[in-house]
C-alpha cells in the first residue's frame, strides 16, 4: 500500500481504488474511519480514482501527533497532490473545516467539496437554537467524558445518532473505533473541532461547496432541520444544498449517494449531464 512521508517524518497510509477517471478523496474525520464509506467509494471507482486515507495517530499511519487542525490540512494537502490535481473531497464533521480550509486556499487542487450532513459551522452559528452542541455546558461535559471514558462517550454519540443499530451493532463499532483511532488523537481532535471557526473559507468557496443533507442527520446534536437550512442560507448563500429524503443520510444509501456525487463531478468527467 502507498505511503506519503511527511516533512517530521510521520507516515500516512492511503489507498486509491479504480484506474481512470477524476480524482475523489475522502477527507478523513475525527470520529470514525474510511470503511464506513466502502459501498459507496467502491461504487464511484467504476468511473474515479477514489483515494482514502488514515489521519497520522489512527490505523496504518503513524500513531503520533501533533494531531492540530492546520497538521491535518496539510496532511490532507499532500494525500490530494499525490492521488492528482483537481480532486473532489468528501467530508463529514470536523473534516468539513478541513476540506473548506484547503480548497479556500488551493482552487488549483480542489474543484469542489462535498459535505455529508451539514455545512462547515462554527458553533457560534448555533448560538440560542436548538441542539446539544448550542450548550457549552453540554459540549464541555462530552469533552470532558470522551478523554475519562472514551468508549462510553463513543457508544453515547453513536446512540443518539444511529438510533436504528442494534447493540450488537454499538458494540463492534465502539471497539472498531477505538481501535482504528486511539483515544489520545480523537479528543485531540475533537476539541480543535469545536472551537474552529470555518464560515470564511466556506464562504470563499461559493458554488463549489456542496452539502447533502437530510432530515434528523445527527439526532439531537444539530438544530432541527428547517433551523439547518436558515442558518446555511444565512451564512453560506452561494452553497450548493441537496436534501435527501433518506432520514438516515446518504451513508446508509450507497447508490444513491454515489449518483448524486456523479452529479458534481461530472464536468471533470466531461459529461455535461446534471
Amino acid at each position: 500500500m502507498p505511503e506519503l512521508k511527511r516533512p517530521d517524518g510521520t507516515r500516512i497510509h492511503y489507498e486509491i481504488q479504480g484506474e481512470r477517471g477524476p480524482a475523489i478523496v475522502l477527507a478523513s474525520y475525527w470520529s470514525w474511519n474510511p470503511s464506513v464509506y466502502a459501498e459507496m467509494l467502491a461504487d464511484l471507482a467504476s468511473d474515479h480514482r477514489v483515494a482514502t486515507y488514515h489521519l497520522r495517530g489512527t490505523g496504518d499511519s503513524s500513531r503520533s501527533g501533533p494531531y492540530g487542525m492546520e497538521t491535518d490540512i496539510g496532511d490532507l494537502e499532500a494525500v490530494v497532490e499525490a492521488v492528482g490535481a483537481p480532486a473532489l473531497l468528501l467530508a463529514v464533521a470536523d473534516s468539513s473545516n478541513k476540506a473548506a480550509k484547503l480548497a479556500a486556499r488551493r482552487a488549483d487542487l480542489i474543484s469542489a467539496v462535498i459535505n455529508f450532513g451539514t455545512a462547515p459551522f462554527a458553533r457560534a452559528a448555533f448560538e440560542n437554537e436548538e441542539g446539544m452542541l448550542s450548550s457549552n455546558i453540554v459540549v464541555e461535559a462530552f469533552g470532558e467524558l470522551l478523554a475519562s471514558n472514551y468508549r462510553g462517550a463513543m457508544r453515547n454519540m453513536m446512540e443518539v445518532t444511529n438510533t436504528q443499530a442494534s447493540e450488537e451493532e454499538l458494540r463492534e463499532r465502539v471497539d472498531a473505533q477505538a481501535e482504528f483511532h486511539p483515544e489520545e488523537a480523537a479528543v485531540a481532535r475533537f476539541r480543535e473541532w469545536v472551537d474552529d471557526d470555518p464560515r470564511a473559507e466556506a464562504r470563499a468557496i461559493g458554488e463549489r461547496l456542496w452539502i447533502f443533507t437530510a432530515p434528523d442527520i445527527a439526532g439531537p446534536w444539530l438544530p432541527p432541520s428547517d433551523v439547518l437550512q436558515r442558518l446555511t442560507a444565512e451564512n453560506l448563500p452561494d452553497a450548493q444544498v441537496v436534501q435527501i429524503e433518506s432520514e438516515s443520510g446518504p451513508v446508509s444509501h450507497p447508490e444513491e449517494a454515489a449518483e448524486m456525487v456523479r452529479r458534481v463531478s461530472a464536468p471533470l468527467r466531461g459529461d455535461r449531464r446534471t
